[in-house]
């Protein structure tokens, strides 16, 4: 009964959330006058990431709220993640990604932590063209290693990736390899994931996303597995909401997670002389 009614409070925790950070979003939007405004190119829910950049010169901002339960690390968790996102260039974007908060429950046990801070950069080797993929390359250190329970793909100082996206026949495809260094004490041990996400428009301004994963589990000889489907609407150009679930595939992977958050890119470019005009391509999920 004590284990019940704490995952119920927790998802209470995460729909009260959710709501006030919505809210707030939209208050904020109320006072922006009618304008051009930059398309967002969501990086969130899923784990693959664009090879595709962000409007040059604008902060996009990826917030969520995330409740996982049965990981091998603890029995629940409710999290807050961000990403932040700033292309200084056609070809180079600076990225800072986070855990601020996490409430993780191991049977009686419960704490209230922060996660890793990591800091990277994505650079475009070869722009897209028709039906020729987007490549780039992206590289993250952690700054600052929390200690926050971690979910079945665990923790890496550093990581690398290898990114391709492309429009095919109404569909978005991401499709991501990692390599990354998990460590445990003076062992360290490579990870290697890959991931492939396909989004498509519904209908208006609704979107759906579904995605398949695999990360290889080092340091405990497992494979963790999961599927994802997330369902978004395009309030704005410049904002998408995002919701959905996943659901592990393997018995070492995190059973069951639900999410919700946005992307959010500020209407005003940090600079302006010699920079180009803002992209008003629809966001990948939205439909003509």
């Amino acid at each position: 009964m004590i284990k019940i009614s704490r995952q119920c409070a927790m998802f209470q925790m995460f729909r009260h959330l959710c709501g006030f950070v919505l809210l707030g979003t939209f208050l904020s939007l109320s006072t922006i006058h009618a304008q051009e405004l930059p398309a967002a190119n969501p990086g969130r829910p899923t784990v693959s990431t664009p090879a595709t950049l962000t409007p040059v010169g604008y902060l996009q901002f990826e917030n969520g709220a995330l409740y996982a339960n049965g990981s091998q690390e603890f029995s629940n968790q409710f999290s807050v993640n961000q990403v932040t996102k700033l292309t200084v260039t056609s070809r180079l974007q600076l990225l800072t990604s986070w855990q601020p908060f996490a409430y993780s429950n191991a049977d009686f046990d419960h704490s209230t932590q922060s996660g890793d801070l990591l800091l990277g950069a994505q650079v475009v080797v070869f722009p897209g063209e028709k039906l020729k993929p987007t490549i780039a390359l992206s590289y993250f250190h952690r700054t600052y290693s929390g200690t926050a329970p971690d979910t079945d793909i665990g923790s890496n100082s550093q990581n690398a990736l290898l990114l391709l996206s492309n429009d095919m026949f109404g569909f978005h495809i991401d499709n991501n390899y990692f390599v990354t260094e998990q460590s445990d004490g003076t062992v360290r041990r490579a990870q290697f994931g890959q991931t492939l996400s396909v989004s498509h428009p519904l209908t208006g301004k609704f979107g759906l996303g579904c995605e398949l994963w695999h990360f290889s589990q080092p340091l405990t000889g497992g494979s963790a597995v999961g599927l994802l489907i997330s369902p978004n609407y395009t309030v704005r150009p410049n904002l998408v909401i995002d919701t959905g679930f996943q659901r592990g595939l393997t018995s070492t992977s995190t059973h069951w997670e639900a999410f919700a958050g946005f992307t959010y890119v500020l209407p005003h470019r940090l600079w302006r002389r010699g920079a180009p005009e803002p992209s008003t391509t629809k966001p990948r999920t939205q439909s003509n």
